[in-house]
């Protein structure tokens, strides 16, 4: 893997931080003070072809190497994490899996108005009772004809209320993993509703709603890949989507630092700039440390993901270590802010409240933890 960026590379993130700078960033207090879903921005996206980022020009996307892409949603995410998350989602699961096992009459009716923005999307997995145990999920698929007739609900979908297209897992056999399928379902389906946003800690412009299925019909034709392959599907596609909420969180945790070291470089106490402290410069130093760490593992797996090499363990990685680092980086900038850090004048309450999501959803960091223990158990044969 080559650390140099290309010249088309570096103009392209630079394109996107600049959008992000004058379109997104100045709205993000606001966004997340009203809960307003940020339609507009998104649109912006989309004609940046942000929202179709690695998904073939074939299809109607952007074609963009893995790479680039994660390096422009680490820019959306420090602009505003509630914009990154839904940008995050549709191009690493919805579009991820009808690119990967869709036939081309679902790819061109359902993947092409998601990769241009015209649509968005939304992964249904989590249950009620089914978040870190997948194989658990209650939702059923009954056979009639030549349709499923879908039965249940789901739980924590990001733009539930706000999504064209739903890629549903549902059970269609017995228990267990092997019976699980993936349906594609529209929005205005008769039966499919949609419930209130979830009043959130942090991200409140990215809407989390339930999605429930009451006697939902869908044509045979829209099950993706073969039946009972549907956690294949979802948990393939889940890879891409950790190494999204790993630079979601590493957005998050960059805003924080350049926010605490220019508050730093400011304030004055005791006759000194804050930075002129050591319990300060330090914090600002491992701040650095530990998101040029992350970021490096996080590129890793997104070059691995682009080869076509398996890089799920690497994927897990990312994520654990860059969620942590938002998570600790927003707390210490808010001690560096003090007083003032608590307060939603400035921006580091918000990104301290933001970011500690990204401990917890696309699996959580014990869940993190299983997958790269096993992968490290395997490596050494045991």
């Amino acid at each position: 893997m080559a650390f140099a960026l290309s010249d088309d590379q570096r103009f392209l993130v630079q394109h996107v931080r600049d959008y992000c700078r004058a379109e997104i960033a100045p709205r993000a207090a606001e966004y997340d003070r009203s809960g307003e879903y940020p339609r507009e921005q998104l649109r912006g996206l989309a004609e940046l072809g942000l929202m179709g980022a690695t998904v073939p020009e074939r299809w109607g996307g952007a074609g963009l190497d893995a790479v680039t892409y994660a390096l422009c949603l680490e820019e959306i995410a420090a602009a505003d994490a509630s914009v990154a998350v839904i940008v995050s989602v549709q191009n690493g699961l919805p579009e991820k899996m009808l690119l990967r096992y869709g036939t081309d009459a679902q790819r061109e009716k359902y993947l092409r108005p998601l990769a241009s923005g015209e649509h968005l999307g939304a992964f249904c997995l989590t249950e009620p009772g089914a978040g870190s145990d997948a194989a658990s999920l209650r939702l059923r698929a009954e056979r009639d004809g030549e349709a499923w007739v879908l039965n249940g609900s789901k739980a924590w979908i990001t733009s539930g209320n706000q999504a064209d297209t739903f890629l549903v897992m549902a059970r269609t056999g017995g228990a267990g993993a092997r019976g699980v399928s993936c349906f594609v379902v529209e929005k205005g389906t008769p039966g499919l509703s949609t419930g209130r946003p979830e009043e959130k800690m942090g991200l409140h412009a990215a809407h989390t709603t339930t999605v429930t299925f009451d006697g939902v019909r869908v044509p045979a034709g829209n099950m993706v890949g073969e039946e009972g392959q549907g956690l294949v599907v979802a948990l393939a596609s889940l890879d891409s989507g950790r190494v999204g909420i790993a630079m979601q969180a590493l957005g998050i945790a960059r805003a924080a630092m350049e926010h605490a070291a220019r508050y730093a470089c400011e304030r004055e106490q005791f006759g000194k700039k804050l930075r002129e402290f050591e319990g300060v410069s330090f914090k600002v130093a491992r701040m650095a440390a530990r998101i040029e760490s992350a970021r490096l593992v996080a590129l890793k797996a997104a070059w691995l993901g682009e080869e076509g090499r398996p890089f799920s363990k690497e994927a897990s990685i990312a994520k654990l270590l860059a969620s942590e680092a938002a998570v600790d980086v927003t707390r210490d900038a808010i001690q560096i802010f003090g007083g003032n850090g608590y307060s939603r004048e400035y921006p580091v309450e918000r990104l301290y409240r933001d970011a500690k999501v990204t401990e917890i959803y696309e699996g959580t960091s014990e869940i993190q933890q299983l997958v790269i223990s096993r992968a490290v158990f395997a490596e050494l044969g045991e």
